[in-house]
């Protein structure tokens, strides 16, 4: 929406008043920082929208005389900057905002500098100072705890619901690129069908959409509404995590499929290969790409992706490589069961990904994911069988899980 239809829109809402989808703030300051309202309610207000239908607020309209004050201009940015600062670290987990700069006329005809914030509706569930807060009407109230379960229960965090199938706000099947969507198209089922079978659209109250495979899968760009849904890769040259010795970094936002390509061949691309010449010549590659393509692709197939705040991160060092994947183990997996047992977190994703899709040469099989649990012991074995030392997976705070795998060098192979 332009910012004139935007502005003429919100003026009339300023002549109706605040409803259980617009609230206005004013906003006072000691210098150019705001002091009121504080971080709290304000924390309470966007957890309240985002655990709702979504919502939107107006900063410098006061809520009960619904006369446009505006904010000062030397004030605008701080302020901005103070929203988002509480959308990210007053909220649990963080809440992701837009907010636009408009113009609106006082009650004189003066033009008054407005900060307009839209909320969307989440697919998680929000708290601020450890409480739980929901929209009824024009006002913010604490929510029941059986409104609190019920809503859990919906959003999935109860996993009563995979939440790789849960419905993405904000998505449409128009944001569908059509080349990633031909792998799953059958020509006599109408495409729709065809997404709802494969959960990879959703419907909620009436809306259509893409769920979280769907997003994952069918867009260019899953951040758009998955923020942290891609890989970083960092190539280090020394044994310890130095910008002074980064030799080469990438982001990786694509399709799952290409997140996983790329950050392959981020590792072949800057991986030593030694040789040996003693009798003939023998390649010592620093790693089993095998195993480093099953490394990632699991990364990527079992992450959580309900957690905000935390990507899969790649880096490479002289002697190892570390893969940090967002998650605990799921379930009643424990790290001494990895060898023996496969839980599998993103259901839908693993099955999508393994009817679907085709590997690399270097995994050894047709599909890019196989379903006989045979991911990490063909990590360790292979990778240990090379280097000599065995990969180790590590929990980090309960809330990652990390793999590090040890580089093979000629000196230790040949000594």
């Amino acid at each position: 929406m332009n910012r004139e239809k935007l502005a003429q829109e919100l003026l009339f809402h300023i002549r109706l008043g605040e409803d259980s989808s617009i609230e206005f703030k004013e906003v006072r300051f000691v210098g150019n920082r705001p002091t009121s309202p504080n971080r709290d309610s304000m924390a309470h207000e966007i957890a309240a929208f985002a655990n709702g239908q979504g919502g939107r607020m107006l900063l410098g309209v006061e809520d009960k005389t619904r006369a446009v004050v505006g904010i000062a201009d030397e004030c605008v940015s701080t302020t901005e900057e103070w929203v988002v600062n509480i959308s990210q670290n007053s909220i649990q987990p963080p809440v992701k905002l837009d907010t636009r700069l408009l113009q609106l006329p006082d009650r004189e005809g003066n033009l008054k500098t407005v900060i307009y914030i839209e909320i969307p509706r989440s697919i998680m569930v929000h708290s601020s100072s450890g409480r739980y807060y929901q929209r009824v009407g024009s006002t913010k109230q604490e929510m029941k705890p059986e409104v609190l379960a019920r809503l859990f229960q919906q959003r999935s965090q109860s996993r009563l619901i995979r939440f790789d199938e849960t419905l993405v706000p904000g998505t449409a099947l128009a944001d569908i690129d059509k080349s990633l969507l031909q792998r799953f198209l059958r020509a006599d089922t109408p495409v729709s069908d065809q997404l709802r079978k494969l959960h990879l659209s959703g419907h909620e109250n009436g809306e259509q959409g893409l769920s979280v495979s769907g997003v994952l899968l069918l867009t260019n760009d899953p951040t758009q509404w998955l923020s942290n849904a891609y890989i970083q890769c960092v190539f280090y040259s020394g044994k310890q995590r130095d910008a002074n010795d980064q030799l080469d970094a990438a982001d990786f936002t694509g399709p799952l499929d290409q997140q996983i390509s790329g950050a392959f061949e981020f590792v072949r691309k800057n991986m030593r290969i030694e040789a040996i010449k003693t009798v003939g010549r023998r390649d010592i590659p620093q790693y089993d790409l095998g195993a480093v393509f099953e490394a990632i692709v699991n990364a990527v197939a079992h992450r959580d992706y309900s957690m905000t705040g935390r990507r899969i991160r790649l880096h490479l060092f002289a002697d190892r490589f570390e893969l940090f994947s967002p998650g605990a183990l799921p379930n009643s997996l424990t790290l001494d069961g990895l060898m023996e047992n496969t839980v599998t977190r993103n259901e839908n994703i693993v099955n999508l990904l393994s009817r679907y899709y085709s590997a690399r040469e270097e995994a050894g099989r047709q599909a890019l994911i196989e379903r006989r649990g045979e991911g990490v012991p063909k990590i360790i074995k292979a990778s240990e069988a090379l280097s000599g030392k065995r990969p180790e997976y590590a929990l980090i705070d309960d809330n990652e899980l990390l793999l590090t795998v040890y580089a093979a060098s000629k000196e230790e192979l040949s000594g």
